[in-house]
């Protein structure tokens, strides 16, 4: 029986932090539509932002501080 607890318990340990570290939290911004996804060890973005003369629209994946994939454009 403490064999199996001694097993368990890391395995229980591990998926807690992959949890914290990989689950995205949505949050919508307020400006025209720009949702974001954002764990600890990444972040997508999809971007669509209204301005005055136009707007933006892509999408944009960082993974951990370095932006791996944007394609965010202004268009008029």
């Amino acid at each position: 029986m403490k064999k199996a607890k001694k097993i368990i318990i890391p395995i229980i340990v591990i998926f807690a932090c992959l949890a914290v570290f990989l689950i995205p939290i949505p949050r919508k911004l307020k400006d025209g539509g720009t949702v974001e996804y954002n764990a600890v060890a990444y972040s997508v973005k999809n971007v669509n932002s209204l301005y005055d003369k136009g707007y933006m629209t892509g999408t944009r994946v960082r993974i951990l501080f370095w932006t791996v994939y944007d394609d965010v454009e202004y268009r008029e």
